[in-house]
């Protein structure tokens, strides 16, 4: 049996789709915390099967954006005195900067490495982003 401690004040970051937790845990950087952490993968989940979970006893900083386009199920719970304080549901952003490259080898930010990459999401039903650049198409997923 899996046995990870309560913990009292920081961030579980819940039903992230099973085998993103690894991605998730290493674009916030919690391969070199101080702090603990605990990646939980392939758990039992009612609405989805598997999930993978995120628990992190302290209260560190998330762009939560970025959290909602790596997946919009994500819900991340804020944790007080040993219970929930806040749940924040993820969402699609409008716009992502400087998470994806653009695959298009004419684009300026391909040309132009001080150029930062920019997407807007152009249909959310699909989760469609276009290059603010080149229009070039990316799809999420």
């Amino acid at each position: 049996m899996l046995n990870v401690d309560t913990i009292k004040n920081g961030l579980v970051i819940d039903h992230i789709q099973a085998g993103l937790g690894w991605r998730v845990f290493n674009w916030l950087g919690l391969d070199k915390a101080s702090f603990a952490t605990a990646l939980i993968m392939n758990a039992s989940s009612g609405k989805s099967g598997k999930k993978d979970i995120i628990k992190i006893d302290n209260i560190i900083n998330i762009d939560y954006s970025i959290l909602g386009f790596i997946d919009s199920n994500i819900t991340v719970n804020v944790i007080q005195d040993s219970k929930i304080a806040r749940k924040i549901k993820m969402e699609l952003p409008p716009k992502v900067e400087g998470v994806i490259k653009c695959k298009n080898p004419r684009c300026i930010t391909v040309t132009e490495t001080y150029v930062t990459p920019q997407f807007r999401l152009t249909n959310p039903s699909k989760k469609e982003y276009r290059c603010v650049y080149c229009d070039d198409l990316y799809k999420r997923g």
